[in-house]
């Protein structure tokens, strides 16, 4: 049985000092726009009104997918594991972008169909082992996992995330390496919203038309014959889900739990992101969305959330690479609230009020 935690209230007293030390800064109010509200944000969230995000990680979720025997993907299944061990050996995309932002990169094997420790002794020790099972079913044919093993999958990712707290995080960030996961995500994208699968469904990995055409057929038989539950998120998630979406499902209600910022990265973290709403809507100020993804149900999931991305940049990638570019802006909004002088402490005459 799931047991989902206590999603604290934001903290409207450390909100309320952080809005007003940026009136006294030395600049006129709100005229840094979306940092000055991130900056207020961080405050709400964390409950300190001079927050800090210096000790940040992207946690990548890594999974396989039974649909991909039904040709949704311009990859085979086999670049799972092995991105998995490029992400170890540090040579991913994610890895470069969160060394630049001062990141740590958590990888996670919770569902990844091959042995990647036999692959790889030395590289694989860093590799946080939660592996639920060796990839999903088939959605198209049947549910994608148990109820069970969606519930376990969401359990490891609060552990996953708790004992990163442990160690030390004011900032976190989610990933996902699956290939074929945007289908499930579409797929628990339109179960949710309603929203027709072709509106919701874009070409992942670069399919061309004819693969397009293929995936949007998979996943309007994969609803038809599985009937997920909207009202309930772990059925959706058991029945046209992931288990790294389940398992990001997880981190999300884990970080808000103890008041971390959480910075969801593209159209996957998004699907769970909104999972993690509906079994919580207490996580939702929590988010800050990273960037607007290529993929065209993403823009869907933002706006079911009441999220406005940070940037624009045709990303499509996964992994957390649109979250690790965010951490530079989270942290830019904390640091202007926390460095930048006021007023009175820099002797500079404030606004004529004559």
């Amino acid at each position: 049985m799931l047991t989902l935690p206590s999603i604290p209230s934001l903290a409207h007293e450390a909100q309320a000092l952080a809005r007003a030390r940026q009136d006294t800064l030395t600049k006129p109010p709100g005229s840094l726009g979306r940092l000055e509200e991130l900056s207020i944000q961080l405050a709400a969230i964390t409950g300190q009104s001079r927050p800090s995000v210096a000790r940040k990680a992207v946690i990548v979720m890594a999974g396989d997918h039974g649909v991909t025997a039904e040709g949704v993907s311009a990859y085979p299944a086999e670049v799972t594991p092995q991105m998995v061990l490029n992400f170890l050996r540090g040579g991913a995309a994610i890895n470069v972008l969160a060394r630049q932002a001062g990141a740590r990169v958590v990888v996670v094997d919770i569902g990844v169909a091959a042995d990647i420790e036999s692959m790889d002794t030395l590289h694989a020790t860093s590799l946080r082992k939660r592996k639920i099972a060796c990839g999903t079913q088939n959605m198209a044919r049947g549910p994608a996992m148990t109820r069970a093993q969606a519930e376990a999958a969401i359990t490891e990712g609060m552990e996953v995330v708790n004992a990163e707290i442990a160690g030390g995080l004011d900032l976190v960030g989610t990933g996902d390496m699956g290939i074929g996961n945007t289908t499930p995500s579409a797929a628990i994208v339109a179960a949710f919203t309603g929203v027709p699968v072709a509106q919701v469904t874009g070409r992942g990995t670069g399919v061309d038309d004819a693969g397009l055409a293929r995936k949007i057929a998979v996943i309007e038989r994969a609803l038809a014959v599985n009937r997920p539950d909207p009202r309930d998120a772990v059925d959706v998630l058991s029945k046209v889900g992931g288990l790294e979406i389940a398992g990001l499902v997880g981190v999300i209600l884990g970080a808000a739990a103890h008041r971390i910022p959480v910075v969801i990265d593209g159209f996957i973290s998004g699907a769970a992101a909104l999972a993690a709403a509906e079994l919580a809507p207490g996580v939702k100020p929590y988010l800050i969305a990273s960037h607007q993804s290529v993929e065209i149900g993403h823009r869907v999931v933002l706006e079911r959330l009441g999220l406005r991305a940070l940037l624009d940049f045709n990303l499509r990638l996964g992994e957390g690479t649109g979250a690790a570019l965010a951490f530079h802006l989270v942290e830019a909004a904390a640091r202007i609230l926390n460095e930048m002088a006021t007023f009175a402490e820099a002797g500079v005459s404030g606004k004529d009020e004559g």
